[in-house]
């Protein structure tokens, strides 16, 4: 009776569940172990232990000291001559066809319409600048011009007060930058989705009022974001400091095939410069 009460109490697995799991654990195994002696990407393992060097090619080497060099060159004329021909000074006015969807009865109508706006940031208040290119082929001193802009990093976007001297120092980056006016929606959305504090040194979420409050409050008198919002968007008094306190927004990489187009992509560079009204899209 002891046997028969011992047997019942034992749980059986399917042998299609003991099958699986003996797959899984030998495909592991198999890949910790090529892993280890042959990992991915352009590298090599020198030695038994976990010392990996990437190998570089010469022609690398020689094609972004060239690049340096010519952008060296571009911002010394930049710096001396300025922009010329290649930035107005006066508002450009554009028009673009938008597409409109209308479902109808049996088939779908297609109508377009006709807008207008400015394509270039002249007599803009503020401008939101987003960084585009990486540090590779990059000289110093655009190196310099960008921390002075706090883009320090690809894909970081900071908002700036679109004053002379910021439209010199933009002129001299432009092939890094992306900026453009920013309508108060988006303003709003990166504040609320990436907004981060900068409280002690640290990046802080603003996941609360009373973050901004104590940090802004009473200097500036903004509690809440709205506050920030309105600050930012309207170039008040206190744009210097609730700019300040912002961390640059972090933003994400257009990864697929199908954004690279959209951006329009070529080489490895991305669309740059001044997009006026149109930075929403971007």
């Amino acid at each position: 009776m002891a046997t028969n009460n011992n047997n019942d109490q034992l749980q059986l697995v399917p042998e299609t569940v003991l099958k699986r799991k003996h797959d899984m654990d030998e495909m592991k195994a198999k890949r910790a172990a090529q892993a280890i002696t042959n990992p991915r990407g352009n590298r090599k393992v020198f030695s038994k232990s976990k010392k990996v060097i990437k190998v570089h090619k010469a022609e690398t080497f020689v094609a972004n000291a060239r690049a340096r060099r010519n952008h060296e060159i571009r911002y010394k004329r930049v710096l001396k001559k300025g922009m010329q021909k290649r930035a107005s000074k006066k508002k450009v006015i554009k028009q673009k066809t938008i597409e409109l969807d209308d479902e109808g009865d049996d088939e779908e109508i297609t109508k377009t319409t006709t807008i207008s706006f400015q394509s270039n940031s002249v007599d803009a208040p503020m401008v939101f600048v987003v960084r585009v290119r990486d540090q590779v082929g990059c000289p110093l001193s655009v190196k310099r011009a960008l921390s002075r802009l706090r883009l320090r990093n690809v894909y970081e976007g900071v908002f700036v007060k679109y004053n002379l001297s910021a439209k010199k120092m933009l002129h001299l980056v432009e092939p890094w930058v992306v900026y453009g006016i920013p309508s108060k929606g988006m303003v709003e959305d990166l504040i609320k989705r990436r907004g981060h504090g900068k409280i002690d040194g640290k990046r802080v979420p603003l996941s609360d009022n009373t973050i901004i409050e104590q940090a802004l409050g009473d200097e500036t008198g903004i509690i809440c974001v709205e506050d920030l919002v309105h600050e930012l968007y309207t170039v008040g008094d206190g744009f210097s400091k609730a700019s300040a306190f912002l961390w640059p927004f972090r933003l994400a990489a257009p990864k697929s095939g199908f954004q690279k187009r959209n951006l329009n992509d070529k080489d490895g560079v991305e669309d740059y410069g001044d997009k006026g009204e149109e930075m929403d899209e971007y």
